[in-house]
């Protein structure tokens, strides 16, 4: 989150410009797409007004929240999953069953590398996707794969899945 402060003038006192920013942060956190958290926002306070009798923190807290929501009802928001890179270390007799699991849970692989009597499988799957998959793993290799998964990055949610999620709020 980038907050700028681009006031001039005077338009708004400084007192209050850190209650714009809290505002703004509480509604980054109630997301305005099924409640999920906005990330990689960037605000630029530009302008505003003040009344010195009827202003105060929680007037400004208010409008920096309301403004935030506004904005990005206009932006054209869209949901975002993390995305985890996983190496799955497996007999090669296994390869295609834990090929074909990963790719029914939305992976992409993106290589296999031969390793003395097992196969590498370096894959990018939605975390979303992932509950469940030691059993999965163990079930299809009768306990002979190990893997291991770590975040990689966030990445926009396929249409359709976001038209499920949000249906459900």
């Amino acid at each position: 989150f980038v907050f700028e402060d681009k006031i001039t003038g005077g338009v708004i006192p400084k007192e209050y410009i850190n209650s714009v920013r809290e505002g703004i942060e509480e509604a980054m956190g109630n997301g305005v797409l099924a409640g999920y958290p906005l990330v990689d926002i960037k605000v630029s306070l530009i302008d505003g007004s003040y009344h010195p009798v009827d202003s105060s923190d929680l007037a400004f807290k208010i409008a920096g929240s309301m403004a935030l929501q506004e904005a990005v009802a206009k932006a054209d928001p869209v949901l975002l999953e993390p995305m985890m890179e996983l190496e799955v270390v497996t007999p090669e007799e296994y390869l295609g069953d834990i090929i074909g699991d990963l790719n029914s849970r939305r992976g992409k692989i993106l290589g296999i590398v031969p390793r003395k009597d097992a196969q590498v499988i370096a894959a990018i799957v939605p975390l979303s996707e992932m509950f469940g998959y030691a059993t999965t793993l163990r079930s299809l290799t009768q306990g002979r794969a190990i893997y291991t998964m770590e975040f990689a990055h966030y990445q926009q949610v396929p249409q359709a899945v976001a038209d499920q999620l949000l249906e459900k709020v």
